[in-house]
């Protein structure tokens, strides 16, 4: 199914009219942004689809196809399949070579990159088997060096390269600090790329320590090469890459002097872009109150003054000037304004006050009590990313529903459940602690976990989230559903797509509740992460609803949050709730109650920080920048974006 998640937009760069080298000259890589994955997707695959049709008419050797390896191709393979399959491209004519393995690791192990690719792709396509080139990381040690110099021979003749990289400029498995001349060679995985890949081996401890990659010199000499990058958690490394220095540091900025590169990236994945963040450097806007408030923002950053002690020097200086003229507004008219407009997205009360002058508020006051469903990706997300809010729509007496898409089981760590069952047993109320011990041990490297075992998993996580809305007082029983999506259930790291069978289970939801209030998950990272894939799930189930007429979706407004790592820009705010310090503690107890989640959760990421700890840095991060604008001070401020459906 396609995406259908995209931000709201208002105001923003003109780009009718604008000569093309002005929009890019911020950039040292021409970049293209696409307002979803989607989108850049289909643009890649029409350069593949027209490269491969030009060659085939004008050449007789094979077109050499580069083919990157991880996450960030996924959406592309999945397009070239469908393609393939509708008669639209061929591949009898292609030779594909891949840029990187693991070593050492079989062709048939789940996690080799060997296995994606044909899972992905290869097998879907017609391309000849003798035309396929993959890095073997099942080399004999004595072999590597003379295997690897075949292959660098072998794919210094690519035409297309297509690209991912990581999240510090990694190409392939180029290194941070990779020379530019470097070659096909095995390299030594850093313990940060190691954690990174961890959680589909189940574990930094099982994840390779070495691999196989294409040398960036190789990289350098294909025809053409395509940087892709989608989700905000590439943002920052796309702007290093893209306007930063070439530097070994971040080795794709060294594709800046390839003749013929395009970085193609998603709206979220260019949100650091001066292109983006501060469009006004690079050319005339379109100005709306609420383009004019992310300008204003930004400006108190810049100068490091709240919004009232802003100047018309300090606008003229950083390129507003053309915003007051735009608007015919002086500049302290502008100050007051969007003092005004931030301070109306504060909100105590998150489902409306109640026989209260709302004009100026976020939620209206009628109706009230407000049927509300807080989506929650995994068990623990409704409370670690919104808790505070959470709680005060059951406190304030509005009819709240909490509905968690996955069970979360993968995400249990084993010696978890042999103590719950070790407690069941110390009780009198069973003995499973042998049967499940032999069930763990049975368990086989890079296969998805035995059923029996992911059951348990699930209801300690189902227990989990019970016990933290009992907390603060929601009815466990009636208004905390647990709707397993079936994506999600494949017993391993790797998850299916969304099919119509999770968009039903959605759907029979809200139209038991009919909700007048959504919070939905609002993370704009890897499109293919669950938390993307519960949101895109839940906004097909309300499309399709609004398609057949439902009238209650008219008074419905959906609420995007944020998860544990990452804050809405203060600019793009449409309601902020401030927490006091007694009800950060109602939210932290809250989060506590996900034991299984503490300590030693199997795929933490690179933040060594507890759930409760980023939420609450988070939160009163969010509560600082507010007060630097010069709004009231706040212990913490949980803030969403509005979207209309």
């Amino acid at each position: 199914m396609d995406s259908k998640y995209s931000l709201p937009k208002d105001g923003g760069l003109i780009l009718e009219g604008i000569p093309t080298d002005i929009i890019h000259r911020y950039e040292k890589i021409p970049t293209s942004i696409f307002d979803i994955e989607k989108e850049g997707v289909n643009y890649v695959a029409d350069i593949i689809t027209e490269a491969i049709a030009k060659h085939n008419t004008a050449e007789k050797r094979l077109f050499a196809l580069g083919l990157a390896t991880g996450r960030t191709p996924l959406g592309l393979y999945r397009e070239l399949a469908a393609r393939c399959k509708q008669g639209l491209i061929s591949f009898k004519n292609v030779e594909v070579y891949s840029i990187d393995e693991f070593y050492p690791i079989k062709s048939t192990e789940q996690q080799s990159r060997n296995y994606n690719i044909h899972e992905e792709l290869l097998n879907h396509v017609d391309i000849e088997k003798e035309n396929i080139h993959i890095i073997d990381g099942n080399v004999p040690v004595e072999e590597l060096s003379e295997y690897c110099a075949e292959y660098d021979k072998k794919a210094r003749n690519i035409d297309l390269m297509i690209m991912g990289m990581g999240e510090e400029g990694q190409i392939g498995f180029n290194e941070p600090g990779s020379y530019a001349k470097s070659v096909t060679r095995m390299v030594q995985l850093t313990y940060q790329s190691r954690k990174a890949c961890s959680s589909i081996f189940f574990g930094v401890e099982n994840t390779p320590k070495m691999a196989i990659t294409l040398g960036l010199n190789t990289v350098m000499n294909a025809k053409r090469i395509i940087l892709m990058a989608w989700g905000e958690s590439k943002a920052n490394v796309i702007s290093k890459v893209v306007e930063g220095d070439a530097t070994r540091l971040y080795p794709a900025s060294l594709l800046q002097n390839h003749p013929r590169i395009e970085a193609i990236v998603d709206d979220a994945a260019a949100t650091e872009l001066t292109v983006k963040k501060a469009p006004w450097l690079v050319g005339p806007c379109e100005w709306t109150p609420r383009f004019m408030r992310k300008a204003v923002v930004w400006l108190c950053s810049v100068v490091q003054k709240p919004i009232l002690k802003l100047t018309h020097k300090d606008y003229i200086e950083n390129s507003l000037g053309d915003m007051l003229d735009a608007m015919g507004m002086s500049y302290d008219a502008v100050n007051i304004r969007v003092f005004n407009d931030l301070q109306h997205t504060i909100t105590g009360w998150p489902g409306g006050k109640p026989n209260a002058d709302d004009s100026t508020r976020p939620v209206p006051s009628t109706p009230f009590p407000k049927r509300v469903i807080v989506f929650s990706p995994h068990p623990d997300d409704d409370v670690i990313s919104m808790g505070g809010t959470f709680i005060r729509l059951v406190e304030q007496g509005h009819d709240v529903h909490v509905a968690y898409e996955t069970s979360g089981n993968v995400a249990v760590h084993d010696d978890v459940v042999v103590q719950h069952l070790d407690t069941a047993r110390e009780l009198g109320m069973g003995d499973r602690v042998d049967e499940v011990r032999q069930i763990i041990a049975s368990k086989k490297k890079g296969e998805p976990e035995p059923r029996a075992l992911l059951d348990i998993k699930g209801a300690i996580r189902r227990a989990e989230a019970r016990g933290a809305v009992r907390s603060f007082g929601l009815n466990e029983d009636t208004n905390a559903h647990f709707l397993n999506l079936p994506f999600y259930e494949t017993g391993g790291i790797k998850k299916g797509e969304r099919t119509d069978k999770d968009i039903e289970i959605i759907t029979e939801l809200l139209q038991q509740v009919k909700p007048h209030q959504i919070y939905l998950a609002g993370d704009l990272a890897d499109p293919h992460g669950t938390h993307r894939v519960c949101t895109e799930a839940v906004l097909e189930a309300l499309y399709r609803l609004k398609d057949k007429g439902e009238k209650w979706l008219k008074e419905c407004v959906v609420w995007l949050y944020r998860g544990a790592w990452m804050e809405w820009e203060i600019g793009m705010v449409d309601m902020a709730v401030p927490l006091s310090p007694d009800e950060l503690i109602k939210k932290r107890h809250a989060i506590y109650r996900h034991l299984s989640q503490k300590d030693i959760v199997p795929f933490p990421g690179d933040d060594s920080r507890e759930f409760w700890q980023r939420a609450e840095e988070r939160t009163q991060n969010t509560a600082h920048l507010y007060d630097l604008l010069g709004m009231a001070e706040y212990q913490a401020i949980e803030v969403f974006v509005k979207m209309e459906i």
